[in-house]
């Protein structure tokens, strides 16, 4: 099972959306528009000046799937451009471009069809690693990857000065959704449910059952991890990872199968990094009687209203908001630079929610969570991944 880091760069190519599906939106935001409407969103977009002169972005978000109000992976990620645009006093444009079919060759040409008309373009998604070759024919824009490498038609690694990914390291915020799953459960059985065994996905299943044997293993807890060999997951080198996979990050009523058939197993806490289908582990958590959700990549505490409570126990974090705000800033300021960023809890780039009122857990468990945050921090603790060399039974840290 385990896997070495030379294959960084090869896996980085298919990463996926490791996100939970929600229901909110930012009233800010443009409308999802279709790909095939890029020409009249492209003229909405025009950039403006203020009184001084500077001049604002033109910045286009084209994604897939569920769009800018999928209450998580790219809504975050859309958060990230509409928190620099309020605070550089609302000078720069944004539009959001939906490609809705998730095909890689669709949302590339959803790409080239617009290119021509912003200064920045943001594509969350492993389906916009092959923008390599658009971005060298097109020097003079920037481009913000989100959870994939840039690669050129071939397939390989291009290192580009407009052109940085963003790649996160899931199996932080999977470690935590474990810790706190491990130290929540009332029944001793907790499970993870995904969408497909992409490398972001197999990372945040990884690190939740990292998490999960760290508190066996130093806060007296005795969790089981539940996996449903029917729907067990094969990774990008066709490794039998197990876990709990959808086959789909846009298939709700699959997930919602998964997650009844999980809970009729005795699970009373799930977490979910599924994409949309993670709307249907929510669902299935709702519907039962004791049973937690953690959120994933954004905090889903609004979510998880379910009449007069709430079912949501914290959520696992990836800021891309903090991160492509981060990347946008240094394109004003100039320091903007091309390559590959792997972001991790040292850079406040993955976590979980802590904040009072935003979450329910234990003042033990959120003690236990806060005191292990600094060990990942300081890396005493490195939770499993898909190509770290590391198991969720033998990781640095766990014994």
């Amino acid at each position: 099972m385990k896997k070495f880091a030379s294959l960084f760069v090869a896996a980085a190519m298919l990463l996926s959306l490791a996100a939970c599906g929600g229901s909110a939106s930012s009233s800010s935001a443009a409308a999802s528009t279709p790909a095939s409407e890029a020409g009249s969103v492209s003229q909405a977009a025009s950039g403006s000046e203020t009184s001084t002169g500077e001049e604002g972005l033109n910045i286009v978000l084209v994604s897939t799937a569920a769009g800018v109000d999928d209450g998580s992976f790219i809504q975050n990620t859309y958060e990230g451009v509409l928190n620099f645009i309020e605070a550089r006093g609302n000078i720069d444009t944004v539009t959001d471009i939906m490609e809705p079919t998730g095909d890689s060759t669709a949302a590339l040409q959803a790409v080239a069809d617009v290119v021509a008309d912003y200064d920045v373009i943001v594509t969350p998604g492993f389906q916009f690693a092959g923008i390599g070759t658009l971005a060298e024919e097109n020097p003079d824009k920037y481009f913000i990857l989100i959870d994939s490498a840039a690669t050129d038609a071939e397939g390989n690694a291009v290192d580009l000065p407009n052109v940085t990914g963003l790649m996160f390291a899931e199996q932080e915020g999977g470690f935590f959704a474990g810790l706190a799953a491990a130290m929540t459960t009332q029944t001793g059985k907790v499970a993870s449910v995904h969408g497909i065994a992409y490398e972001s996905n197999v990372n945040y299943q990884y690190g939740f059952e990292s998490g999960v044997n760290y508190a066996n293993a130093h806060y007296g807890t005795s969790a089981e991890v539940v996996e449903i060999p029917a729907y067990a997951g094969t990774d990008i080198q066709n490794n039998d990872v197990g876990g709990n996979y959808v086959g789909s990050f846009g298939d709700v009523a699959t997930a919602q199968v998964i997650a009844r058939a999980l809970i009729d197993e005795g699970c009373d806490v799930l977490f979910a990094a599924a994409g949309d289908s993670g709307n249907g582990v929510l669902s299935a958590v709702k519907e039962a009687e004791g049973v937690w959700f953690i959120g994933c990549d954004a905090d889903q505490y609004d979510d998880g209203v379910n009449g007069d409570s709430n079912v949501v126990l914290t959520s696992s974090l990836k800021c891309m908001d903090v991160a492509v705000e981060r990347e946008l800033n240094k394109i004003v300021d100039g320091t903007f630079e091309g390559g590959t960023q792997l972001l991790k809890a040292d850079t406040d780039s993955t976590g979980f929610v802590s904040a009072e009122g935003r979450q329910q857990l234990s003042d033990e468990a959120l003690a236990a969570m806060e005191e292990c945050m600094a060990l990942v921090k300081d890396g005493t603790i490195v939770p499993a991944a898909n190509f770290n060399g590391y198991t969720p039974d033998d990781f640095p840290g766990l014994a």
